[in-house]
């Protein structure tokens, strides 16, 4: 005698979407509604179906949903570091955005390698995405690639792109290192370094900022330079700088190019006896929390990471449901934060 499907899916373990309907009281369709479009469905049948689900221990199937609706509900997002606070809090305003609409994010970390951002998409494209977020404009030629006959929509974080059509949130990186080389040469320093690590494409739009702000002073020098391609950490900042001091001893202010580089050169300062700001001006970029807790606080670059997150992930649902959006490019702006270092 063959046996019913119920009792197949009993064999293996595993609890039906029919079992869960019978179980709270409803239709199958009623359920299936509750788990896929919650917004749908009465609290109480929603409140009855989420006890079924608990009390059997039902796991949707989100592959054979994903084919009988057309999407997927994961949206696949990559950033270059999971470790660095800046991205964490990123990805803390893209899951605000996406949890209240029942969607998976799929998180890929980069490690700020063209080839590592180029295996993680391939996997990810397998799950059929309905969205995906990636961090900055700068993408290999494989990987657009990959973007161009997915046509799933894309949308661009910590930058603004250029390109006619394209989705991006963030603000301008280049205008931003201007802003910060601007402060410091209006407060009279003339022998103004620019220190950087890890060397990203953000990194060196700062780093563009800083050029045009020291070409317009007629104040330009490379020998004010000093980028490596280590990744970027406090200890890193006091090896540097100390590194530029050697090279260039009448320095009078640094622009770093985080703030991770930043708090270690104030503590090589102080190591060394050398007063911040009175004999060298500190600068950062993106006022992590400690900043404003470090004697002296760090005057540094206020960016607006969690907004970012949530803007972008926003901006894409809006996309993935085909709404209108008021705008494809978003700019956030800056803050800087004038505080003791300079």
């Amino acid at each position: 005698m063959s046996k019913s499907p119920t009792t197949k899916s009993r064999a293996l373990g595993k609890v039906t979407l029919s079992e869960v309907a019978a179980h709270a009281g409803v239709a199958p369709m009623t359920a299936s509604r509750a788990i896929n479009q919650p917004e749908l469905v009465s609290a109480t049948l929603r409140e009855r179906v989420d006890k079924a689900i608990l009390e059997l221990g039902y796991v949707p199937n989100r592959a054979a949903r994903a084919l009988a609706s057309a999407q997927s509900k994961v949206i696949a997002v990559l950033v270059p570091s999971l470790s660095n606070a800046v991205f964490t809090a990123v990805l803390a305003g893209i899951q605000d955005a996406l949890d209240p609409c029942n969607y998976q994010i799929l998180i890929g970390n980069t490690r700020y390698s063209d080839a590592e951002e180029e295996k993680l998409l391939f996997a990810y494209m397998q799950s059929n995405p309905d969205g995906i977020l990636l961090s900055g404009l700068t993408h290999s030629p494989r990987v657009q690639q990959m973007l161009a006959t997915s046509r799933v929509p894309v949308v661009s974080m910590m930058d603004l792109s250029p390109e006619p059509g394209a989705m991006s949130v963030g603000f301008s990186q280049v205008d931003a290192g201007y802003a910060m080389t601007r402060y410091l040469l209006d407060k009279g320093r003339k022998r103004i370094g620019y220190m950087a690590a890890q060397l990203d494409e953000r990194t060196l739009r700062r780093a563009e900022g800083y050029r045009k702000a020291m070409r317009e002073a007629g104040l330009a020098d490379p020998a004010l330079e000093l980028l490596v391609p280590e990744p970027s950490t406090i200890a890193l900042g006091a090896e540097l700088l100390g590194r530029m001091l050697a090279k260039v001893p009448e320095l009078d202010a640094i622009f770093c190019c985080n703030d991770d580089l930043a708090h270690g050169a104030i503590f090589q300062c102080q190591r060394r006896g050398i007063s911040v700001p009175e004999q060298l001006a500190i600068g950062g970029f993106n006022d992590l929390p400690a900043s404003a807790w470090m004697k002296p606080s760090v005057t540094t670059v206020g960016t607006p990471l969690y907004q970012t997150g949530f803007e972008a992930a926003s901006l894409l649902l809006a996309s993935i449901r085909g709404s209108e959006v008021a705008a494809q490019r978003i700019d956030l702006g800056f803050t800087l934060m004038a505080r003791e270092s300079a």
